[in-house]
């Protein structure tokens, strides 16, 4: 089955369809989605992502991300995906959108307006070894620590999302 994206403008006005591959290698800006899930002692849930991933493979990222579905909303995606890579349900809060592009080594774009959303779970996660090579649960001040000293172990969205993350757990706590 092909799958495709959907192309958005800067202010996120559909303007079609294309497959995911050419949309990563042309990089046109479409809508992606990522999920941060949190437990009960408010650690996050990181995935390192399958080795075989066409980018970023074997990076720690946010608990899970992909693309909506041509007439899929963003959260019922940001559910889907989340039962199909980790194996896990929860309440999702939507929180901000990401605008980004970057290129990476292998020549493919990621241009995309990122939806975030929050969530908390307590269940363990059953990771698909199609989408996910580990997992672990680390405070955020932990996270910020290893994003400091080495950020070559994580994705470009994460990095770029995590301030917002932090400045939501900011005002949630306030």
């Amino acid at each position: 089955m092909t799958e495709e994206v959907i192309l958005v403008d800067q202010d996120d006005r559909v303007l079609g369809t294309m497959e995911k591959l050419e949309a990563h290698r042309t990089g046109v800006l479409h809508r992606a989605f990522s999920v941060f899930l949190f437990n009960s002692k408010n650690e996050l849930l990181l995935q390192q992502r399958a080795l075989d991933k066409y980018h970023s493979a074997g990076l720690w990222s946010n608990t899970c991300c992909s693309h909506p579905r041509p007439g899929e909303d963003s959260l019922a995606a940001a559910n889907r995906r989340l039962q199909e890579e980790m194996g896990l349900a929860a309440d999702l809060t939507f929180i901000s959108k990401l605008a980004y592009k970057t290129r990476f080594d292998n020549g493919l774009f990621e241009h995309e307006l990122d939806y975030i959303y929050v969530g908390k779970s307590d269940a363990l996660p059953t990771i698909n070894p199609e989408e996910a090579n580990g997992f672990k649960y680390l405070p955020l001040q932990q996270i910020k620590t290893e994003l400091k000293h080495s950020p070559q172990q994580y994705t470009v969205w994460f990095k770029l999302a995590f301030p917002q993350i932090e400045q939501f757990c900011k005002l949630a706590d306030d």
